[in-house]
């Protein structure tokens, strides 16, 4: 019963976000309410739900906000716009170079593991070139997701973590085949890369007629720019670069928590290039409507998430979902959930995932002759690059915001190519024996 009342809740959360019917903050927080009540949850049950919901998100939600105002504030100074000049005259406006690029910026962005902080800095800095090209800036997301999600194997990443903690194990030592399929993914997703670059290329010829003029973009960025002229800051370029790079440098740190760095950095941003408290007045007004979106939204999935962990909902799924397979197929059961595995992260949490279905495949997998690494592998690489095409990533949520995109339209844009990745990276992890097909006898 809770199974099928979780898997319920979260095919109409995401067939609603996918057709765009309702606000996805709408979606979250009614969705699951009508479920814990048909699945007999009393207030006071639910209640806790919403508390512990809550309070695993509240520290993301005040990142966001803080986040958005000051990414906002640092466009508004001009701060970006050097940047974007500079991206322009490196590409010389060609779309197939973008596109790798982007790959190869957000492989870098993600190597500390953190997602947050990649969406942080790839889309501010690449999304006004993507406009300017006039390229579709959901390619820039399904580039950017598929890049970091293949990152995320680092040992630092997460998910490479849970796995070693589940089989109790070294992490370094779980990783190192890990690399090469990481090599082996890259290459895959820079030959997509190029591939789409070169259809967004043709899609830009027949729907414009010419590709944009290189001098011409420059024009335009000079001309239109982020923001109006008044609130440019061109003498205090260099000190905000400065702030820029210490808020980064603190970020990654970790000695400061991202929400309190943000804080800090927006304050210190207002007060630096706006010193009349009307003008930080104003600047805070523009930005807030992105800002309040954002955290309601993160508020309504963190209530969403609650409601699923709380009630048990996801911990039964994971359990009968390997629970209808038939004996034949129990040996190969990791390899039939890694090839599921993009499928899987619309519907399961991470924690879910490798704390709730794994131990539950790897046990029966190790029973069959399976070795537990191998099971780990097959769910890791089967579900690593849809880390971000799923309504359950908070970062994800945060860089849509940032680029005032649609969560249901990243999902239908990105979701079959990644998938597709996922099965080739799958594949050749078989191939190379990362993954092996075939139990010990």
């Amino acid at each position: 019963m809770l199974t099928f009342i979780g898997l319920s809740i979260i095919v109409i959360i995401v067939a609603l976000l996918i057709t765009e019917k309702v606000s996805p903050a709408i979606a979250m927080i009614l969705v699951p309410l009508a479920g814990a009540v048909v699945a007999g949850f009393d207030f006071g049950q639910i209640k806790e739900f919403y508390t512990d919901g809550t309070k695993s998100v509240i520290q993301i939600v005040t990142m966001f906000v803080f986040a958005i105002l000051f990414f906002g504030i640092m466009s508004d100074v001009g701060l970006f716009k050097p940047l974007i000049d500079g991206l322009v005259r490196l590409t010389r406006g060609n779309i197939v170079a973008v596109s790798v690029g982007t790959v190869l910026v957000s492989v870098v962005a993600q190597l500390d593991g953190a997602g947050a902080t990649t969406f942080l800095l790839v889309v501010p800095a690449l999304l006004p070139l993507y406009q300017r090209l006039r390229m579709n800036p959901y390619l820039l997301f399904l580039l950017l997701a598929s890049s970091a999600g293949l990152i995320n194997l680092l040992p630092w990443g997460g998910p490479t973590g849970r796995v070693a903690t589940v089989l109790q194990m070294d992490v370094d030592v779980l990783y190192k085949p890990l690399f090469v399929v990481q090599i082996i993914g890259l290459t895959y997703i820079l030959a997509l890369a190029a591939f789409l670059g070169l259809r967004e290329k043709k899609r830009i010829l027949a729907e414009y007629g010419a590709l944009p003029d290189v001098g011409t973009l420059l024009d335009e960025h000079r001309a239109s720019g982020s923001a109006p002229d008044h609130l440019a800051r061109p003498q205090l370029f260099w000190v905000n670069i400065a702030l820029f790079v210490l808020t980064m440098a603190l970020l990654f740190s970790g000695k400061l928590p991202p929400g309190y760095v943000f804080m800090i950095a927006a304050s210190l941003t207002l007060l630096i290039n706006y010193r009349h408290p009307k003008e930080q007045i104003e600047r805070i007004n523009a930005h807030a409507g992105g800002a309040i979106m954002m955290a309601s939204i993160i508020l309504a999935a963190g209530t969403f998430l609650g409601i699923l962990k709380g009630s048990g909902m996801l911990d039964a799924i994971a359990k009968d979902l390997v629970s209808v397979l038939p004996n034949a197929l129990l040996p190969y059961l990791h390899i039939i959930v890694g090839v599921f595995g993009i499928p899987l992260e619309l519907v399961l949490s991470t924690d879910a995932y490798y704390f709730g279905l794994f131990p539950v495949v790897e046990q029966i997998t190790s029973q069959a002759g399976v070795d537990p690494r191998a099971a780990g592998y097959a769910m890791l690489i089967g579900s690593i690059v849809g880390t971000f095409v799923t309504p359950l990533s908070p970062a994800l949520w945060m860089g849509l915001g940032l680029a005032q995109l649609s969560m249901g339209k990243h999902i239908r844009y990105s979701f079959f190519w990644i998938w597709g990745l996922s099965l080739l990276i799958l594949a050749s992890s078989i191939a190379v024996g990362v993954v092996p097909l075939h139990p010990v006898p």
